[in-house]
């Protein structure tokens, strides 16, 4: 069916494992034939128990007991059977699982920064979370139980025709009415699945990003709000997920009612071959005990319908993302020279998020090696997208972006970035000790280094005086330590990195005055010797900046050092003064 061919994709999967899967089948097989058995050898000791009285002649206790030895092997063989089956296509699906994880990771390292703009965090979360778990349970249920289901109503099929032919395409009806009913409510029921699926990943994604802002949502009362918010969140995955469990749902009482009908008519009709001497009792009981052999296996190949179908939404989604395009790769990189400079020049730029908006159109500049460039303008004027475009990020729709002459795009991405240290306005660091947040910049780094760093930073003092020092654990929302605190440990890692290029992205404007002169210090020497780009707006920390871009609607407007734009007397002084202006009211 189309709804399920993401399953056939996930079949590519199991050929790592193909020999464990053959085991499985193996098994399986093995499983049927005695799960076909059995009815047919139950029903010997009651053919002949009846055969013995009707003749009026004493049990035949030899042949009954040998009856009775072969039910218990029968039976003890399939419960084996059925044991290492099950052991055995729970590692093949774990293991499955585990490559499609890990295939989903190195797709996501892989997947350019627009996508994650483009798509909430709790949404890819449960992407990789819930819906490969929706996988695993319903390969871990489903991939055994249909192929036994199928074998054993082959099996059934073909003991009942060996018991009575007319009987078996009587009680053959039973299974294309199946199959009807069961397309009918599958194709009906389908849209809910998918639906409800994608609900579920809008709802995580609410929640991730409500749970992210609890602080503000506490600090202006927007609890209500966000309760609401939820609510309908909730609802519209309460929506699709009862009308999907519901449809489904009626696919196995209505599958149960053909079964109930056959085994009506075949009882009947059995009775009347058994009274006209063309059937034996036993017999008559295995048949009667086959039909519930097919009956039961599409019932419970029903009872699986609701989580093949959920699963398959899942496998549809979980594939969007291995689908999506990945950042272009050239086919042909340059090196980088052995010594870096660090000189950066834009030349005739042109770039926008969609198409129809453009925002940066060419844009021309250049970085001498070691220089200190500020980038200032109003919110939306482009600063950050330059540095998105620096660092790759994003790619330019026209011009080139060359550091030290060579055009980036004929570099690799970790090349490129290799050369830069970062230090943003959201300062991140993971729950893990101070040591190894810092230690984030150079893995190898040693004990030493992390600790000049720290110093560099000016943030070894404070790192002292915590209880257990750089062995002091940041939790997971790196709440247990100030704002300004953890832009210092930032900065230290940006140290420790040893960029040749330092981007500082408004990396004192959530901090106060005291830890700002702190954190500029600080920022002062890790921009010795290096080209670095400061985006501020708070004006008077790029004083003595090489170079000051001012920039409006994605184009330079003006140029210059701090004093030869307030001579100008043009769009950066009235800026300037504006803030000037604004501090000594606040005074």
């Amino acid at each position: 069916m189309k709804n399920f061919s993401s399953f056939k994709r996930l079949s590519s999967y199991i050929k790592p494992y193909r020999l464990s899967f053959f085991l499985v089948l193996f098994f399986t097989v093995l499983t049927v034939i005695f799960s076909g058995a059995l009815p047919y050898v139950a029903g010997l000791p009651t053919t002949e128990i009846t055969k013995n009285v009707l003749a009026g002649e004493s049990l035949n206790f030899g042949y009954i007991k040998q009856t009775l030895l072969w039910i218990f092997l029968v039976g003890l063989g399939y419960g084996i059977a059925q044991l290492l089956a099950g052991v055995l296509i729970t590692n093949v699906v774990q293991s499955m699982m585990q490559d499609l994880r890990r295939d989903l990771e190195q797709k996501i390292n892989r997947l350019p920064v627009s996508y994650f703009d483009r798509n909430k965090q709790g949404n890819i979360f449960s992407r990789v979370t819930n819906d490969v778990d929706a996988v695993s349970g319903a390969l871990q249920q489903a991939l055994i139980g249909i192929i036994n289901a199928l074998l054993s109503i082959a099996i059934a099929l073909g003991m009942m025709f060996y018991i009575h032919k007319v009987m078996a395409l009587v009680a053959l009806i039973m299974i294309p009415a199946s199959f009807f009913i069961s397309k009918m409510i599958v194709t009906k029921s389908q849209t809910y699945f998918n639906n409800m699926q994608n609900a579920l990943g809008e709802m995580n994604g609410y929640v991730q990003e409500n749970m992210t802002g609890f602080g503000i949502l506490k600090a202006y009362g927007r609890e209500k709000q966000a309760l609401e918010g939820f609510k309908e969140a909730n609802h519209k995955l309460q929506y699709y997920g009862f009308r999907a469990a519901f449809i489904s749902g009626l696919m196995m009482p209505l599958v149960q009612l053909t079964a109930y009908l056959t085994y009506i008519v075949i009882a009947v009709l059995g009775s009347y071959y058994v009274i006209a001497g063309a059937l034996v009792v036993g017999q008559l009981q295995a048949f009667i005990q086959y039909i519930w052999q097919i009956s039961q296996p599409m019932g419970n190949i029903t009872q699986l319908s609701g989580v093949l179908q959920s699963a398959a939404a899942s496998a549809k989604r979980i594939f969007e993302i291995l689908d999506e395009e990945e950042e272009a790769v050239s086919e042909a990189y340059l090196s980088l020279p052995e010594e870096v400079k660090g000189e950066v020049r834009f030349e005739n730029v042109g770039f926008s998020y969609s198409p129809d908006k453009p925002l940066i159109e060419n844009l021309n500049f250049t970085v001498k090696a070691g220089q200190t460039v500020a980038i200032v303008g109003p919110t939306g004027a482009g600063k950050t997208t330059i540095i998105n475009l620096l660092m790759r990020f994003y790619e330019v729709n026209d011009g080139a972006i060359k550091i030290d002459g060579i055009d980036t795009k004929k570099l690799k991405r970790s090349d490129v970035r290799s050369l830069f240290g970062m230090v943003l306005q959201d300062a991140w660091l993971y729950e893990g000790t101070i040591a190894e947040n810092i230690r984030f910049g150079k893995l190898t780094a040693t004990e030493y280094e992390v600790v000049d760093a720290a110093k560099t930073a000016n943030v070894d003092h404070f790192i002292r005086t915590m209880p257990e020092g750089y062995a002091m654990m940041i939790n997971s929302e790196g709440d247990n330590i100030s704002l300004g605190q953890k832009q210092l440990l930032t900065i230290a890692r940006a140290v420790i990195s040893n960029p040749k290029i330092l981007i500082l992205d408004e990396a004192t404007s959530s901090v106060d005055t005291r830890l700002e002169a702190l954190i500029q210090k600080a920022m002062t020497k890790v921009m010795q010797g290096r080209t670095s780009f400061v985006i501020a707006h708070r004006l008077s920390t790029i004083r003595e900046a090489d170079l000051i871009l001012v920039m409006n609607q994605g184009s330079i407007i003006e140029q210059g050092t701090h004093q030869s734009l307030l001579e100008k007397d043009g769009f950066y002084a009235k800026l300037y003064n504006s803030q000037f202006a604004e501090e000594e009211m606040s005074e």
